[in-house]
């Protein structure tokens, strides 16, 4: 009873105010962060529908649909979708002098987390969309790949 009425002020006066703006700079790179995961999500996929296009070889395309599973964990390929997030470094600085907060890596990891468990559920989806029609054919494999793609970015 006694710390609730100064904190409630202090908390009303001193941050309160800041929160939309804090939340507004911090989303920047979030946001860019997942755009990226959806664009390389994207640009992979068209690569296997070019690929499929290029040699119509069923064989290939269940190779490629196999290495666009690993994507989550490709770091190299997922990099540009990390280092989006990477400007929260800067940003938090400032946050921490003004407001105390700590863990800033944290932060960052848990976000770039959260870009890999993404990309999986995307990379699942497709998957598991895509399956059944595997064995379709051949003309209509690259239009359904181009459908599922478009669903799971949905």
């Amino acid at each position: 009873a006694t710390v609730s009425e100064p904190a409630q002020k202090c908390c009303t006066e001193n941050i309160q105010p800041f929160l939309t703006s804090i939340l507004e700079e911090l989303m920047g790179p979030v946001s860019s962060g997942f755009t990226e995961v959806r664009s390389l999500f994207d640009k992979e996929v068209n690569e296997i529908i070019q690929d499929f296009r290029k040699t119509n070889d069923t064989t290939k395309l269940k190779e490629n649909v196999d290495q666009f599973m690993n994507l989550p964990f490709n770091s190299v390929k997922m990099e540009p979708c990390y280092l989006k997030v990477n400007l929260l470094q800067e940003l938090l600085q400032d946050l921490k002098s003004r407001f105390k907060v700590y863990h800033i890596d944290f932060v960052i990891q848990r976000t770039q987390n959260f870009m890999q468990e993404l990309m999986e559920n995307a990379v699942y989806t497709f998957e598991q969309l895509f399956s059944p029609s595997r064995q379709a054919d051949s003309a209509k494999v690259a239009t359904t790949i181009e459908k599922v793609k478009l669903r799971v970015l949905k």
